[in-house]
């Protein structure tokens, strides 16, 4: 049994349509008077979009539902479906905790409501039927202030159990004015020794260098190679991985057919850069992660030998990885320790301002 580690999945768009139209029919939300029938939602929940901030819209729509009380109902049936469906053994889960708290509340009382939405989702996600080893990361947002995006950050350090990393989400094509403010928070983050990814070069106006050392993966990263490929050689040489999520750029409208995704891959590959495979928001394209895998093999974007390189690379690359908990045994046979090399972080450190 193929095994999976799955490094870019967001909790809003993690809901597959169906778990989520029943939660809607029981809670009696008013949301589902929207829709005739099972059939429109599913249609809506899933069709590609035009932009990125069309199909960022969709978040909107499942964040008002995951509240502190509804996210052991959505955590446990995500866990299961990537245990059984997708034989998973690694997820990191990121949000925006913020946005999982009462909307009627001030804002410092959202902040403090935080720490209780992460031990929710912490705490939920620990199933001993569907033993997958899950950790979180701490979503700040390009549409959330100052005050707000530095206590994710600290938040991020003080559940450590709970939190492997934080990341920026709200598209990367709205950091504009504010670049300076999220190269701050990253140095903050780094200083508090908390592991950083970031939405950077998912779009053309998403090209931001100046977040660049700051991270320790790349979310996306797509336009780097297309676009920007004399980067590479950076991006190496930090051992910084790209979390390539194939169907998002296609739901999206960011890119039009495979073969962008070919020289995505021919690039990183011949740079000696890792690509993490990844879903981004299964639900919201209805797919599973093995499905990316198998579409890039169909579609000739990468061989087997290539399949493997980015399986071993989600698992190297992974910032909760290992874990005490999980079998001696699957350890040995997913990882190939470095012992004669210096670690992730230390390579990472030595180059960071």
């Amino acid at each position: 049994m193929a095994l999976y580690a799955e490094l870019h999945r967001h909790l809003g768009g993690s809901v597959v349509p169906r778990v989520l139209w029943r939660y809607l029919q029981r809670s009696e939300s008013e949301l589902i008077q929207r829709f005739a029938d099972y059939g429109e939602f599913e249609d809506f929940y899933t069709r590609p979009r035009n932009t990125l901030d069309e199909y960022l819209e969709l978040h909107t729509l499942v964040e008002s539902v995951q509240t502190a009380e509804a996210l052991p109902y959505f955590i446990y049936r995500l866990v299961r479906g990537a245990y059984i469906f997708e034989n998973l053994a690694y997820l990191e889960l990121r949000y925006t905790p913020y946005l999982r708290t009462p909307a009627q509340f001030t804002q410092s009382q959202r902040i403090d409501a935080m720490a209780e939405i992460v031990e929710i989702v912490g705490k939920s996600s620990q199933i001993s039927e569907y033993p997958i080893v899950t950790s979180q990361i701490l979503c700040m947002h390009s549409k959330l202030p100052y005050e707000v995006n530095r206590a994710i950050v600290e938040l991020a350090a003080q559940f450590r159990e709970y939190v492997c990393a934080i990341d920026v989400a709200g598209g990367d094509n709205h950091y504009g004015e504010r670049l300076e403010e999220f190269v701050e928070l990253y140095a903050y983050a780094r200083s508090l020794n908390i592991a950083t990814t970031g939405h950077l070069y998912e779009t053309r106006e998403g090209c931001h260098p100046e977040l660049l050392p700051y991270l320790m993966r790349i979310g996306h990263g797509i336009q780097i190679p297309i676009h920007y490929p004399h980067l590479l050689k950076e991006v190496a040489a930090r051992n910084q991985c790209l979390e390539v999520c194939p169907t998002t750029y296609f739901k999206t409208g960011t890119l039009e057919d495979f073969s962008r995704l070919k020289l995505v891959f021919d690039r990183c590959f011949e740079a000696g850069v890792d690509i993490a495979i990844c879903t981004d928001n299964a639900g919201l394209h209805n797919v599973r992660l093995p499905f990316e895998y198998e579409n890039l093999l169909t579609y000739d974007i990468i061989g087997f030998e290539e399949l493997q390189a980015c399986q071993d690379a989600a698992f190297r690359h992974a910032f909760a990885w290992p874990h005490p908990q999980h079998p001696a045994s699957l350890l040995n046979r997913l990882l190939k320790p470095e012992s004669d090399s210096p670690s992730r972080t230390d390579r990472y450190e030595a180059i960071v301002p």
